[in-house]
């Protein structure tokens, strides 16, 4: 099997690392630009020419591009006779998505064209994780290089901030915290690679590192800073104030924070059935044993 990985940002890192470390298929990494590693081809997403010749003999595509960009690669991919495509939609299930996304970036408009493509021979399967664990990461998930167009990348973005003592924590229409599916990124690599080879190709497979509430997240924190969070309760009244306040002000970055706020009370990063979980041979890393790796060296 033949692999192309679009996009060179810490993600498609990993799928090449364990690609590379398995040995069982040959991959190339698509770039716009120069990058050091694996075999990386130069491309120009607005060259459907460009993309297909670079396209012939693959496979199977993983996106980590999005936008226009991921929009004109599956055109090529289906035109080069590519089998299979994994788009950039890592987060949570299709089946959560509200009809008109605010957090959008793309994805719904490459899922209904591979939908579109599928008739004609080109199969997808979309990759749901959960919230990454790297929205924690020191710096936040853009020093991960991970989202960093996401308008919500920085450190304490997300929920909480690690360094600050400070939390946001949203509650569901039950009046309980919310709670959330998390994988790591490197384990979302390790997800991918080791789906290759299963026989089942479903539209959508669910994978996660930890399940909790928001709550016990943020005392898992605690524990690493050994004290406790200053923390801010949210229901969705409380959370749609924060955005019109917000949209008000015209505050992009605060109006994007919010709505991952209210998408997580409203159950979009869960799901019971981890279905992928099951079906391979390694065990992912655990959030709190992931928390205290990383912040190990921000803290002393």
């Amino acid at each position: 099997m033949r692999i192309a990985i679009a996009g060179t940002n810490r993600l498609a890192y990993w799928v090449a690392h364990y690609l590379a470390d398995e040995g069982r298929h040959q991959f190339i990494m698509l770039s716009r630009t120069v990058s050091r590693g694996w075999q990386v081809i130069i491309v120009d997403y607005s060259n459907q020419g460009n993309l297909i010749f670079n396209l012939a003999g693959i496979d199977v595509v993983v996106s980590t591009v999005l936008g226009d960009a991921q929009l004109s690669l599956i055109d090529a991919a289906l035109n080069a006779g590519v089998e299979r495509f994994i788009p950039a939609d890592y987060g949570g299930s299709l089946s959560r998505r509200m009809p008109v996304d605010p957090l959008d970036r793309g994805q719904s408009a490459a899922i209904s064209r591979l939908q579109q493509y599928e008739s004609r021979g080109m199969a997808h399967t979309v990759f749901a994780c959960g919230i990454l664990y790297e929205r924690f990461f020191p710096g936040g998930i853009r020093s991960a290089n991970i989202g960093q167009s996401s308008g919500a990348s920085a450190e304490g973005d997300y929920l909480a901030n690690i360094r600050s003592m400070r939390c946001q924590i949203p509650y569901d229409a039950s009046g309980r915290p919310a709670v959330i599916s998390m994988t790591a990124a490197q384990d979302v690599g390790h997800f991918i690679v080791a789906a290759l080879d299963l026989p089942q190709r479903p539209r959508e497979f669910r994978m996660r590192g930890d399940r909790m509430n928001a709550s016990d997240l943020v005392r898992v924190a605690e524990v690493l800073r050994g004290s406790g969070f200053e923390r801010a309760q949210h229901n969705t009244a409380t959370l749609r104030d924060r955005l019109t306040l917000a949209r008000s002000s015209h505050n992009v970055q605060e109006t994007i924070r919010v709505h991952l706020l209210i998408a997580t009370g409203e159950g979009r990063y869960d799901f019971d059935d981890a279905n992928l979980n099951g079906l391979v041979d390694f065990t992912p890393v655990r959030f709190q044993d992931w928390l205290h790796t990383v912040w190990a060296g921000e803290l002393s």
